[in-house]
This record gives C-alpha cells, structure tokens and sequence, in this order.
C-alpha cells in the first residue's frame, strides 16, 4: 500500500460542539510501537460500523471531540485525524494495520544469525538500536507542514522532553494560546514515538507569531502517559519484533480481541473482568458506533448540519 491519503468527499458536515449533544466523545489510541496493529484492527471495525449507519465517506475524526494517542498512539491520532487536500481524514481506520506492515520493517529493521542477539545488545548499550531514518523521512513526506492546529478535530498527543525532564503535551486545544505548542505534527508524532533505547530523541525548534522560538527535545510519550497491554507474550509483547510471522500474529491478537466478552476493570482488584450482558468487544463496538451516530445526527439537527 503506498502513502496515498483516504478518497472522500470535501463536502461533509462537521461535527458541532458538546454543547448541542448530549456526549462528550473521547478516542484514546495506546502506545507500544507496531503494537499499534492492534488498535489499528479495532478501529478499522468501529469505522466499518459508522460507514454502515452514515455511508462509506464516514471516517473516525467525524464523531470525537477529541483523538489522543501517545508513541505509536500519536502516529495513528495524526493519521485519522490530519486533512488531505480535500480537508478529509489522511488515512481510513481500514488503512492503519497495511501501514504498518508495509513500513515495520523498515522502520525496525531486524538483524539475523546467530550473534544477532549479541549484535543489537552491543548496539543499544552504545545508543538507539534503530537509526530512525526511515521513520523521520516516512512521517515528514505522510505529514507535510501540516501543524498541530490543522487537524479536523482535536488531538493531544504527549512526549516528554529530556532536557527540562517534563512532560510536553501537545493539545490542539492550547495552540492558539500557546502558540509555541502549535508545532508540525511530523515533528510531535517523531518525538512521541523515540522509544528510549530503540530510536533516537527528536529536537527540534517552533518558533510562535512572534518570533520567539521555543526548542524541544523529545522521546517517547510513555514515559508521562500511556496505556500498554501487559496481556502479551513472547514476541508479541515486543515494540520492534517486525518479522513477518510477528507482525501478521498482531493481526490475529485484534481480530481475537474483537470476538472477546467485553470487559472493564476491577479497580479493587486491579483486573479485567466481563462485562454482564456486555457480549464480545464486537458487539459493543457495534453498539458504540450507534450511539457515536446517533450523537453526531442530534449535533446536527441542532446546529443545521452545517457544512465544510
């Protein structure tokens, strides 16, 4: 699959504010490297569920508030929620898990033979196991100069800044505030994703309206705020294992996800357990798709359904 942004219509009603509904609509995307698979897997069923209640040009960035996605997390916010020329999402949920196992391995180039063990711990105690050449180049063409404040509906994406040791939180909701904030989402998704120990911190410098230039250097968003999966194992568990056996055992963990009982945690006893009557996460993907739209229709009746 090449780099080709998501055909739609330019002439697709916005999503208007909380205030005319009754919901305030929240996506949150996990970090964890070509773990992204997975939600990836999840999100592409929830937006086949919206298609089939409002049409095929129906994507996720029309019915959330807010989209927010920490490492990989914030590559895919910016791929669903960044515009193409047509002011449409970049990239169809359906589009994210091909993206991923196109570029993983050339992202995370992987070392055979029998020292290759020896050989990537030898790298990694002299610095990032992976160059991140190919992901800055992939990000900056995928992204363009597009800026935190140009997507279609609001993002926040975290990193964390190794040089003033605080979190960094890119919210679209602060740009026009914080102008210093509204950097070039290439720029955030590259320092959101520098994973310590596999790829090198991102610095850059944004300068604001005025002129004042404010400089950063990132790493990964985990380390202020994520939400891993610690029910994996093996190779599976891993951020950059990209061979072709691992990547496509990714694909099948969401497509199991989804026939699972639908779960929430016991935070008593910090564990998932079913939900009564809940069904599998399918179902329950199938029923939030639902109510997504019918939240969006009621905005729109409201507001006059109008138009970009």
């Amino acid at each position: 699959m090449e780099n080709e942004p998501a055909a739609g219509s330019s002439q697709v009603a916005i999503l208007p504010p909380p205030n005319t509904g009754t919901l305030i609509t929240i996506l949150a995307i996990d970090g964890g490297g070509i773990r992204g698979i997975i939600p990836g897997v999840i999100l592409a069923y929830l937006e086949s569920q919206l298609q089939e209640l409002d049409g095929e040009d129906a994507r996720l960035a029309d019915y959330f508030d807010l989209i927010a996605g920490t490492s990989t997390g914030g590559l895919v916010t910016a791929m669903v929620a960044a515009p193409n020329e047509h002011k449409r999402p970049l990239y169809a949920a359906k589009d994210i898990t091909p993206f991923y196992l196109q570029h993983s391995p050339k992202i995370f180039p992987q070392k055979g033979g029998p020292f290759a063990g020896v050989v990537n711990l030898a790298k990694m105690m002299n610095g990032p196991k992976y160059d991140g050449k190919y992901l800055h180049k992939l990000i900056k063409g995928l992204l363009g100069g597009t800026r935190l404040h140009d997507t279609l509906t609001a993002v926040v994406v975290p990193a964390f800044d190794i040089k003033t040791l605080q979190p960094v939180i890119f919210s679209s909701y602060e740009a026009k505030s914080k102008p210093d904030l509204d950097a070039e989402l290439a720029d955030i998704c590259i320092g959101t994703s520098a994973a310590p120990t596999f790829l090198p911190a991102h610095s850059f410098k944004n300068k604001d309206a005025l002129n004042n230039e404010r400089e950063f250097n990132l790493i990964d968003g985990g380390v202020a705020a994520n939400n891993p999966d610690d029910t994996l194992t093996g190779n599976l568990a891993s951020a950059d294992v990209s061979t072709k056996e691992n990547l496509e055992g990714l694909v099948k963990v969401g497509e199991q996800l989804l026939e699972k009982p639908a779960s929430k945690i016991n935070l008593d006893k910090g564990v998932y357990e079913p939900i009564e009557n809940g069904g599998t996460n399918k179902e329950a993907l199938r029923r939030f798709a639902k109510i997504l739209s019918d939240e969006r229709k009621l905005r729109q009746s409201k507001a006059g359904g109008r138009l970009v």
